[in-house]
Formats: structure tokens, sequence, C-alpha cells
């Protein structure tokens, strides 16, 4: 074994042997990859090997494109067969509601490039002869799914890799990874140490215990997993003979089942509701190979379903159960990238469906440590998107529940409760007393919407118009004609002080920075010249500003700043829960706050983007004039233990103008009419700024900035798309994000966000054309719930399209 390689890969499944092989490919041939025992002796060995491409994120889907296609290519560079058998597939629906989402889900297919085709019971049974098509309301058919060899697939990861030039070292188990002062790290191991540029924590059921090694507690649980396996049955060698080709995949959502061949029989699989976790604080390193008990009472609900619509498989033997452990994140997609904190360490683990992610997440994953980037947007895989509150237990807790709801339903206002409430305001049981529907994000809670006294605050999940519509519109006209209140301390919040503090933040973002007492609107750009975020940047003082983004996004930025800051010079503090924010926001405004304050707000003395620390009432806070909601606003910081306070002096002072309270679906109303975007859905790393409508805010002669090149190269040659709000002739539905948008009979772009607009009385679509399409005005339809619904663009946002109220 080697002393000295520029990355150590630890873990010898799917996932390890993937980043292997691409890095091998992109000209890192200086790499290891160090297996404890032989490859595939963790999850992938037991595996069903199912593979498809569909999934809820289109960019993760993008990726499980690539995995598929890549086994032709790994197949001829090794000479090894991945014993690939591309059968096609159905998704069945036994509810209307079901049949909502896979129209959905179809949808979002036709401008991902994929051939999915929505088709009836009838034919679902004449594709599938197995089902019973009277329990099944239709189906969609995929030709791009079927099944592998897990243990072929793997290998033929491995010697392409090798016949690149990289090593594997196996029998041979990682036992202690240390971080050297330069950054580079020894990766301890039985048969010696190696020195390495960079680690790859691909440890599958062993990731956590690798993580621990290096100081991380990674959010991943392992779940035991059954599927059995049958004796031969007649049914599928009549199949077989009158096609000549396998009988097809299946998955069933309310039996919550998979189903493929296997030999002369069938596999089920089930995720169960009653799932059981395995080895819940540590994996033993003496796992092997092996298989845990089966439980047919565990599954035995799911199975009677199962036998019910799949009627053959209650007449076949049960040849063999499988029972082994699957790692899983706690909402079920990979944790991929590298670790705030931990120079050149990497992370590919949590990857469950190893076989439909595992080539994207190791083409991804080798992008990223070779250039930099990973080239796509990989946010909903990115380990980023979980901070430090997702403990253990928490981890845990929701990994089962996310384990229990694989097939079912997620509905766009439906919120999880697995380890809620975590963290919370000091407002929280205030909010909850005034009928507040609470949501959580980055494991905060946040008001969603308010319910009317005397109803319960409950959400009626739909993929329509809900109960929620009607009180929605009641907060968005509060704060359209009076003034409403709403809490931000969701938000992300970064102190940045230091003599290097301007030039650091010049640096990492692309707008000029505020003279003191003001406040800009810069977006944030890799070195693509993509956006990786919108902040706002206030000056407190010569020294000091205060920087505000997306909650969710807070260690995804701090990464960010910290791998890009000066070794002197600059303090980056997140202050997290540390600030709590409320915001006021409507025409009074300014009258309510004027009560509170002795400082004169009027627009001369306290223009739009202004920032200063003042007195609210008896709380001391910084109060910053602006509001994502387009109206004439302001935020207001204080400390936690002032919150309250503060809630209490604005609610008494307002009560005669008409305060009120308004949550997080009604700002999504106001900001969609005010044509605002937001990160995460109309500003993501595969958008250039100019194509998100943020050129404005891109200041390229100020000197040199992350992304100036690209960004003034995209300015040069105008983009490939734009960035359009569009009113849609919706009925009980609208957008709500990931549609098609639709012009001459081809699907030429998708929805990033939507909703209805409701102080302008507008169903409202916000999404992206090619450039080319951005100034046409008629023909657009975009695709909702699998109706066309015309869409009309609008050229001026549909609330104070000048401005003036939010300046004024």
């Amino acid at each position: 074994m080697k002393t000295q390689a520029q990355a150590v890969i630890i873990g010898g499944g799917v996932v390890g042997c993937s980043v292997l092989y691409h890095l091998a490919k992109a000209g890192w041939t200086d790499v290891v990859l160090i297996e404890r025992a032989e490859l595939t002796s963790g999850s992938t060995w037991h595996a069903a090997g199912g593979f498809h491409t569909l999934n809820g994120d289109p960019n993760v889907a993008k990726l499980q494109q690539y995995t598929v296609e890549l086994y032709r290519e790994i197949e001829a560079l090794s000479g090894v067969s991945c014993g690939l058998h591309l059968t096609g597939g159905v998704m069945l629906a036994g509810t209307p509601e079901r049949m909502d989402w896979l129209r959905m889900a179809h949808a979002k297919g036709r401008y991902l490039g994929m051939h999915t085709e929505i088709i009836s019971a009838a034919e679902a049974k004449r594709l599938m002869p197995l089902i019973d098509e009277s329990r099944f309301v239709g189906a969609m058919y995929d030709p791009l799914e079927g099944h592998l060899d897990p243990y072929g697939t793997t290998h033929a990861y491995a010697k392409s890799a090798q016949l690149k030039g990289a090593e594997i070292v196996l029998r041979n188990r990682v036992v202690d990874t240390v971080q050297r002062p330069d950054g580079s790290w020894d990766v301890v191991t039985e048969q010696g140490t190696i020195h390495a540029q960079h680690v790859v924590n691909a440890g599958g059921l062993w990731a956590r215990e690798c993580g621990r090694m290096a100081g991380l507690e990674l959010p991943v649980l392992a779940m035991e997993h059954m599927y059995l396996l049958t004796e031969d049955m007649p049914e599928v060698a009549e199949v077989n003979a009158a096609t000549g080709k396998e009988v097809i995949t299946a998955l069933d959502f309310e039996g919550e089942i998979y189903t493929r061949q296997e030999r002369g029989g069938m596999l089920m699989g089930t995720y169960e509701r009653a799932g059981k976790a395995w080895s819940e604080t540590q994996t033993p390193w003496d796992f092997g190979q092996d298989l845990l008990e089966p439980d047919l009472d565990r599954i035995a609900p799911s199975l009677e379903v199962g036998f019910e619509h799949f009627p053959a498989f209650a007449r076949a033997g049960i040849k063999k159960i499988i029972n082994g452990p699957f790692t899983f994140a706690p909402d079920g997609n990979p944790l991929v990238g590298p670790v705030r904190g931990l120079r050149n360490y990497w992370v590919a683990c949590g990857v469950m469906a190893g076989f439909s992610q595992g080539g994207g997440v190791g083409l991804a994953l080798a992008n990223w440590m070779i250039q930099g980037d990973p080239g796509f947007d990989v946010w909903a895989m990115d380990v980023a998107r979980y901070g430090d509150w997702a403990t253990l237990a928490t981890t845990n807790a929701r990994v089962k529940e996310n384990y229990s709801r694989r097939f079912r339903i997620r509905f766009p206002n439906e919120e999880l409760e697995a380890g809620r409430p975590l963290r919370t305001t000091p407002l929280y049981d205030r909010l909850k007393a005034d009928n507040a529907v609470m949501g959580e994000s980055y494991g905060l809670e946040y008001p969603l919407w308010f319910a009317p006294a005397g109803t319960e605050p409950k959400d009626v999940f739909s993929f329509r118009r809900s109960n929620a519509f009607g009180p929605i519109g009641e907060e968005c006209r509060t704060v359209r004609e009076r003034v409403g209140v709403l809490e931000t301390s969701g938000y992300a919040k970064y102190e940045v002080t230091g003599p290097g503090a301007e030039a650091f933040l010049s640096r990492v973002l692309a707008g000029r920075m505020p003279a003191q007492g003001r406040i800009t609107l810069t977006p944030m750009l890799n070195e693509r010249g993509k956006l990786i975020g919108d902040f706002t940047v206030g000056r407190l003082g010569p020294e000091r500003f205060l920087v505000i983004g997306s909650g969710p996004a807070e260690q995804h930025h701090m990464r960010w700043f910290l791998q890009h800051a000066p070794a002197s010079g600059v303090r980056i503090d997140p202050l997290g829960q540390r600030m709590q924010g409320l915001s006021v926001a409507g025409p009074r405004a300014r009258d309510l706050l004027q009560r509170l304050v002795r400082q004169d707000l009027s627009t001369a003395a306290f223009p739009f983007l202004s920032i200063a620390a003042m007195d609210v009432g008896p709380v001391p806070a910084i109060v910053g004039r602006i509001s994502f909601t387009g109206d004439l606003g302001y935020e207001i910081w204080v400390e936690p233990d002032c919150q309250r306070a503060l809630f209490d002096a604005l609610w008494s002072a307002g009560k005669d103008l008409g305060i009120g309270h308004f949550g997080l679906r009604a700002l999504n109303a106001l900001r969609l009419e005010k044509s605002f975007g937001t990160w995460a859905r109309e500003y993501r790393p595969i958008y250039g700024p100019l194509e998100a409508g943020l050129g404005r805010f891109v200041h390229p002669q100020k000197g040199e900035f992350i992304g100036r090149d690209a960004a003034l190269e995209e300015r040069a040659g105008g983009g490939a798309l734009r960035l359009v709000t569009f009113t849609v002739d919706a009925a009980d539905a609208d957008a709500i994000g990931d549609e098609p948008i639709w012009h001459g009979g081809e699907a030429v772009g998708w929805v990033t966000s939507g909703g209805y607009a409701h102080a302008a009385g507008a169903s409202v679509a916000m999404g992206y054309v090619p450039k080319a399409l951005a100034d046409v005005d008629d023909g657009f339809t975009i695709e909702i719930i699998g109706e066309k619904r015309r869409a009309a663009p609008q050229r001026v946002p549909l609330f104070d399209p000048d401005g003036a109220r939010m300046r004024g």
C-alpha cells in the first residue's frame, strides 16, 4: 500500500467506487480506495438492484438519468457486466390524489427529456399482467426503469477506475483520520498510514463512524429493509413466453411495495410504516456480508395489500426473505460535498438509492473536488442543508418517519411532524396561542398562516387550493391595506467585522458595499458566474456589517465564506438564533413604528434601504427600511430576550391601525405579485444573474470579485434563459414549482415558484424560458396537474409597479 495519495476514498460500495472512477476519469489518478473487507460488503451486496430516473427534485432526477446512462460506458470500459435489465416500469396510482401526483411527475419529466407516459389502469394491466387493474385508477409508464446486478455494477466501476490508474486496497479498515496543520490528512489504517490531500467519506453503513473520527456527527441512520423472493411462478413464465421479455418493474404506492422479476419468480419489497431502525447509535465493525432476522409480521400489512393488488403473489411460494440495513438521511436524499470547517474533507453517504444516484453522486463530487464546483445544482443533496441541530436523536426520529412515508404522497402544504418542535423562538407559544399553523425549516418553527379564531389551526393537505386559501388572503389584505407583522427569525444573519470586512465582502459578493447607515442588495456568485446566494448587506459602522440571507442555506454560505476568508482582519459570526426578528409592512407601517421610536422615520430622514440602531419602545434594536413584501416596511432585529417585549410594543401601538399577523405563505403570495425571486427557487447555481433579472445588482466596475469574469461573459453573450413572471388562467389549483412551461407545442421552460397573489386577485407563476421567447407575449401555457392553463407574461409587477409604496 502506498503512503502518499492525492485522495483517499473510504468505503468500497457502489458510491465509493463511483467516486473513485469519476476522479480517475477526470485525471486524478493518484487516488486510493480503502475497504475494510471486500467490495460490496456493506449495503450494496444485498440491495434489490432497482433503478429509476424519477425524483421529487428535478436536479437530482437529471443526475439519476446520468447514472442510468453511465452503465453502458463502464461495462464497455471494464469488460465487466452490470447485469443490466432495462425492462421499463409502471408506477401505479390507487387514488385520484396519487394520480394527480403522477401527472405532476410526468409533467416534470417532459422538460427533463424523459419519455414517461400517463396510462390507464387497463393499459398498465396490459404492460404488467400480474396486477389487478380494478385496484388502480391509472399509472405512469417509464421506459428507463429496471434492475441490475449490484456486485457486477460495483466491480465495473472499480475495474474502470483501476484501468485509469486508481488503486484499491481491500481487507484494510480505516481506524482514524487526522488532519495536519496544512489541511492535508493522515488516513490511519490497519496496514499503515496514507498521507492524502483529500479524504472522501463514502463509508455507507459506517459513514457515521468514519465521520466521528474527524469530529463529525453526520445525520444518517440505517433502517432494516426487507424484500422477498418467490419460487418460480407460472404467471411469470406466461408473460416471458408471450412477450419474449421480462416482466416489467412495478411500484405500488398504496401497497407501499415494489416488484421486479427475479429469474423465474418475482421480487417484492416494501417500505412498511412500522419501520425498524438498525444500530441506532453505532454500527459494529464486525458486521459483514450478513443479513438480519426477517420479520414477516412487521411487513404483513403491506404484503396483504400487495397480494390483493398482485394476486399471483398470493399463490406463489416464498423462496427467501432478505432483510438488510440501508442508511438514510432525514429527508431520504444523499449527503454530498465538503464539510464546513474541515478543509479537504468530503462526504458521499446516505445514498440509499445507490444504483439510481451513485453515478451522479460520483460525478458531482469529483467535479467539486477538482474544479471547486459540482457543475450541477446539487442543493437537494448538499450536506450543508443540515446544521448542528440535526442531532442523533433528531436524525433518528426523522429518518424513521421518512422511511415509513417513502411511498406516501407529500403534499405541497404538508409539514412533517417527527422531531418537532425542536428549535423555537421566544414568540412560539404566543404565535400558537394566536392560532398559527406552524411549519419547520432548518429545524426552526415558523408561522405558515393563521387560522381564524374558533377554528382548528390545521392544514387540509391538497395539491389544490386548501382550507388556508381564505385566511391567507385576509393576511395579504392586512398587509396591503393596513399593517402586518411577520416573524423573520428564520433568516440567516451574519455579523462581519474587522478592518478587512469591506474588502472581504466586496470579494465574495457581486454588488457594491453600502455606505454607513445604508443597505445594499447583492447576489453571490461562484467562479462560473452562477448564483449561489442573494443577500441584503447593511453597514452599521466603518468595520461592521450585518448580512442577511436565506435561513436553510446558513451552513452552505458559511462554508463558502470561510473558504474565501483571509487569514486575518475579518471576523464572520453567524448569529443564528442569537438575533431574532420581526417585520412590519403595509401602508400604516411607518405610522406604527414612528409611535415607538424617537428618530424621524420620514422618507427624507430615513429613506428606503436605510439601517440604524434605535430603541423601539423599550427594546434596543437594529431597524432596516426594507421588506420582502414589496410594500412600505421595516425589518427589526433584537436579541432573543427582547423579542417578546418588541412584539407586545408593536401590537399595543398598532391596535387602532388594524394590525394583524401574516405568515410565510402570505409572504410568498405578496412577493409573487412583486416578481421578487427567492433563494433555492428562482436563484440557484444553474442560473446567471442576468438570466435571473439580477444583472443590475452586479457591479464589475468595482474591481475583482468571485465570478466577475463569468458575469461579464454572460452580460456580453446575453445568457441562455430569462426569468419571466406569468399570470395564469388557473382553476382550483395554482402552480407551485417545477411545472413545464409550454409554447408552440414544446416544453420550453419550467416554473420555479407559483401561487395565488391574493391582493392582486391573480394566479401567478415565475419561471425560466429561453431568451428568444422572453419578449413573446402570446402562446404560453403552464401545465398544472395535467392540464395546460393559458399563461400571460407580466411585464411589470402586479403590485406597485414603480415601487412608489416601497420607497415613498
